[in-house]
């Protein structure tokens, strides 16, 4: 399984600007954020830490902030526009949903059930 999702917004957050609800994480540098669309109405645990991985362009970027209803925070690169798998689960994926999971507190088959209805599937 592999979950998708877009990034809806990129910008550059201040050092000492906090990002997430009660500013739940703030910026030690200047610091390139990519906001994902898709949070806890969908499947994305509440309970993930900060630095939990996600995955942008194929490549592990922290979670940074709370995770909200419909979107999450990640520090990034610049140029990030679109982003691949909160949770991958398949044959040498970079993230398994196990690992996810771990920062969430819970195991990877929670995760999965999670996804709520309005997360469209495609099966391929």
């Amino acid at each position: 399984m592999t979950l998708e999702t877009t990034v809806i917004a990129t910008r550059r957050v201040a050092r000492g600007e906090g990002v997430g609800y009660g500013a739940a994480w703030r910026a030690e540098r200047d610091t390139p954020i990519a906001i994902l669309a898709g949070g806890y109405g969908d499947c994305v645990p509440r309970s993930l830490d900060n630095g939990a991985p996600v995955l942008v362009n194929g490549q592990r970027a922290p979670l940074v902030g709370r995770v909200s209803m419909d979107m999450i925070a990640v520090k990034c690169r610049r140029d990030s526009r679109r982003a691949g798998g909160f949770a991958r689960r398949s044959l040498g994926a970079n993230l398994p949903v196990e690992e996810v999971a771990r920062h969430a507190g819970t195991i990877g088959y929670e995760l999965l059930c999670r996804v709520s209805q309005r997360v469209p599937r495609q099966i391929r």
